[in-house]
């Protein structure tokens, strides 16, 4: 069932449904999110089950802006580092993740038993609406990995989510998704910040806004620590997705010529293609737009019933890394 997620009544009902220890799927700025409370055990093995995720995949809590968010991340954290308290400071409520140290007890099922737990502040007004109404009824916070089935692509719409679960599912619409991607997540856990899945908010930004140099995960004496979004194939549609440059895509195109089929291209040049059975789709020049495409495209390309998406690599800069990062693991699935 999707309700319109501006109202008060399906804010209210979604509350409800969470409270008694439900699942309802919210919209954020990054993706849609499979909510449950985050305080509950198991309302949280409610998520697991739905998605088909390993129970030691953490999930990344989200917490209200303001009074009631402060209080949330007392009751999810211990103390945060200063780093990462500039880092709270300068972007949330936005899309950034912080993995922080749990307070005992608390959250476990939704660390995936870990001593360290995800924590974010979403911007979209809908999840704030809801996650304000579920901590006034004594839900902290609501644990909310993408609504989909685990290792699938993602969704942006609520039409995506009520593809991927049907009717039994209550989803509160707040329209498309504006950044499209996950959130950037850094790991503040071990000392110093460790960028563990990029997003958004660059690398320069996370920087500037802690005055420390992002450390690299691999020269750190502990391991990092389990993450969303952080498996080597994920997002991953039902076509194999292949990376390959525009002159790649263009000779593949000219070897099957007129016999090519079961195809889509998702690229920034433009192909040509002597078969009328390939799709094919324009890739936004500016990183951002393309993140804000990217799931909704893959998913408009498998509806398509094509066996082979062929994309072309964004360009090595930094403003498109999260988007790499993405398709990366898409084709590597």
């Amino acid at each position: 069932m999707i309700l319109d997620g501006r109202t008060a009544e399906a804010i209210d009902e979604a509350a409800r449904v969470l409270r008694a220890g439900g699942l309802v799927a919210f919209p954020t700025e990054t993706v849609y999110g499979l909510g449950a409370d985050a305080g509950s055990d198991s309302a949280v093995a409610g998520i697991f089950a739905a998605k088909g995720r390993p129970s030691d995949h953490p999930l990344i809590v989200h917490v209200a802006a303001g009074p009631k968010g402060t209080e949330a991340l007392s009751r999810f954290a211990q103390p945060l580092p200063p780093f990462a308290q500039k880092l709270v400071q300068a972007f949330w409520p936005g899309p950034l993740t912080l993995i922080v140290t749990r307070q005992p007890g608390v959250g476990t099922a939704a660390a995936g038993g870990q001593d360290t737990i995800g924590l974010r502040c979403p911007a979209h007004p809908v999840a704030q609406a809801l996650l304000a109404a579920c901590a006034e009824h004594g839900v902290p916070g609501l644990a909310g990995p993408s609504a989909n089935r685990f290792g699938r692509v993602s969704p942006t719409t609520a039409l995506h989510v009520h593809e991927e679960f049907g009717d039994d599912l209550l989803v509160l619409d707040g329209g498309p998704c504006a950044v499209g991607i996950e959130s950037t997540i850094v790991d503040c856990s071990r000392g110093a910040p460790v960028l563990l899945r990029p997003g958004a908010i660059s690398r320069v930004q996370i920087e500037a806004a802690t005055g420390e140099r992002l450390q690299d995960r691999d020269t750190l004496a502990a391991p990092d620590p389990r993450a969303s979004g952080t498996l080597e194939a994920h997002y991953a549609p039902n076509a194999k997705v292949r990376l390959m440059d525009a002159r790649a895509i263009q000779t593949g195109l000219d070897v099957l010529g007129a016999s090519a089929a079961h195809i889509a291209v998702w690229a920034r040049s433009v192909p040509r293609s002597r078969s009328a059975r390939v799709i094919q789709r324009r890739m936004p020049d500016d990183a951002a737009a393309c993140a804000q495409q990217l799931f909704a495209v893959l998913r408009e390309l498998d509806a398509q019933g094509v066996k082979l998406i062929w994309v072309e690599t964004p360009p090595d800069t930094g403003e498109w890394e999260g988007v790499r990062d993405r398709l990366q693991r898409a084709a590597a699935a």
